[in-house]
C-alpha cells in the first residue's frame, strides 16, 4: 500500500512497543510541506509522558495516518504540520495543555472521557494498547452524540491548583487529627472526633505522656498548627479570587454558595456554554438519580455521584447550611427547602437544595445575570 500507510516494519515497531524514529516523522512532516497532503478529518491522540499514538482517518472513515509511537518532542511538529482538522484526546493528565496548543494552530479540539472511549475499542478489555486507544478516540469523536470535555484556560487551571492544594492540606489535617487519637488511645486518652476538641485536651495531655510519646504527640501537634495556617492562607488565595472575578460575585449571591463554591464553579466550567441546560449540569456533577427503568416502568434509584466530588461535596455542605438558616428566613427558596424536608427527609432535602443550586449556578453563568431571589 502506498502514501502514509503503516510498513510492516511500523507494524512490528508497534508490537514491540519501540518509538518510532525521528527521520520518519520528518519525513511525514516534509511530504505535508511539499503539498501532498491528505485529506484528514479527525485526528485520536493517545496520550501519555513520553510516547503519545496517533490515529487520523479521512471522511470516508479511512485511516491515512498511523504512527503507534511519537516521541513527545516530536508530538506537537506533527499535529502543526496538519491541516485544520478535528483533534481528540481522552481527558487525562495534560489534555488541557495539549488542547490550547493545538487549539492556537487552527484544529478543532476535543476532550472526552475515558469511559466514553472504552465502548469503540475494537480489540476490547484485553486488547488495549496505545494505539487501539488512539484509533478509539478517533472513532468516538466522530459520535454525533457524543459528551465533550470543556477545555480550560491556563487561568482557569491555576484557580483549580489552589483548590487542589487546599484540599490536599485538608486531607493532610484530618489524617494527622486522627493519628493523634489513635496514638492516644494507645495509653487510654480516647479523645472524639470535634478537631478543636483533640487540639485542646491533646495540649493537656502532653506533660503527662512518658518518653518519646511527648515527643511525638507534641511533633504531631506542631505539624497540626502549621496546617491549619496553611489551610487559612489558601482560603485568604480563594477570597481574593472571588474578589476580582465578576462571575464569582454573582454566584456568591444565591444562598449555600460562598467564595470557595463559586471560585470552583468558574475555575471546572467557565461560562457553562457545555451544558444545553442546567440538568446536564446537575447530572454531570451526579447530583441526579440514576435510572434502572424498563418495560415502561421508571425506576429511579440513588444519585448517580459522577463527576467531580469536589464540587459535589461543596454543594452539598451549601445546601446543608441553606437549610440550617431555612426555618430563621422567610424567603421562597428556605420555605421550599423546609417543605421538602418534611414530606421527604432531612438528606434527600439536602439533595435537592444541592441540585436546585447547581442549576442556579448555570443560568448565572450562561445568561451573566445577576441573581434575584423569587418572591
Amino acid at each position: 500500500m502506498k502514501g502514509t500507510s503503516p510498513s510492516r516494519g511500523a507494524r512490528l515497531e508497534a508490537a514491540y512497543g519501540n518509538e518510532v524514529p525521528r527521520w520518519e516523522v520528518r519525513r511525514l512532516i516534509n511530504s505535508l510541506q511539499k503539498g501532498k497532503s491528505m485529506a484528514i478529518v479527525y485526528v485520536g491522540i493517545d496520550l501519555a509522558k513520553n510516547v503519545f499514538a496517533v490515529h487520523a482517518v479521512d471522511e470516508a472513515g479511512k485511516p491515512v495516518l498511523v504512527r503507534p509511537a511519537v516521541p513527545r518532542a516530536r508530538l506537537h511538529e506533527l499535529i502543526a504540520s496538519l491541516p485544520p482538522c478535528t483533534v481528540a484526546m481522552e481527558a487525562c493528565s495534560g489534555a488541557h495543555h495539549w488542547a490550547r496548543l493545538f487549539a492556537a494552530r487552527g484544529h478543532t479540539v476535543r476532550l472526552i472521557a475515558a469511559k466514553f472511549v472504552t465502548p469503540y475499542r475494537m480489540s476490547g478489555v484485553r486488547g488495549k494498547n496505545d494505539a487501539a486507544d488512539a484509533a478509539a478516540i478517533c472513532e468516538a469523536v466522530q459520535r454525533p452524540n457524543m459528551r465533550f470535555v470543556p477545555l480550560k484556560s491556563q487561568q482557569q487551571q491555576s484557580q483549580l491548583m489552589v483548590h487542589r492544594a487546599r484540599q490536599g492540606y485538608v486531607q493532610a489535617r484530618t489524617a494527622c487529627i486522627n493519628r493523634i487519637r489513635g496514638l492516644l488511645a494507645e495509653f487510654g486518652q480516647v479523645l472524639p472526633l470535634k478537631a478543636n476538641t483533640v487540639r485542646r485536651q491533646a495540649g493537656a495531655l502532653l506533660e503527662d505522656l512518658p518518653g518519646w510519646a511527648n515527643t511525638v504527640i507534641g511533633d504531631l501537634l506542631s505539624e497540626l498548627y502549621r496546617l491549619d495556617e496553611r489551610i487559612a492562607q489558601y482560603d485568604r488565595h480563594i477570597a481574593q479570587i472571588a474578589r476580582e472575578d465578576e462571575r464569582a460575585q454573582r454566584l456568591m449571591a444565591l444562598p449555600g454558595i460562598g467564595s470557595t463554591t463559586a471560585t470552583a464553579v468558574v475555575a471546572m466550567i467557565g461560562n457553562g456554554h457545555e451544558f444545553n441546560c442546567g440538568r446536564q449540569f446537575a447530572a454531570w456533577l451526579g447530583l441526579t438519580p440514576g435510572q434502572y427503568s424498563s418495560g415502561g416502568k421508571t425506576r429511579l434509584g440513588r444519585i448517580t455521584k459522577a463527576g467531580d466530588s469536589y464540587l459535589r461535596s461543596l454543594l452539598i455542605l451549601g445546601a446543608r447550611a441553606v437549610l440550617a438558616r431555612a426555618k430563621a428566613s422567610t424567603d421562597a427558596i428556605g420555605s421550599w427547602a423546609l417543605a421538602l424536608q418534611q414530606r421527604r427527609g432531612y438528606w434527600k432535602a439536602v439533595v435537592a437544595v444541592a441540585a436546585k443550586n447547581a442549576r442556579l449556578a448555570w443560568a448565572v453563568l450562561r445568561r451573566g445575570e445577576a441573581f434575584k431571589m423569587p418572591a
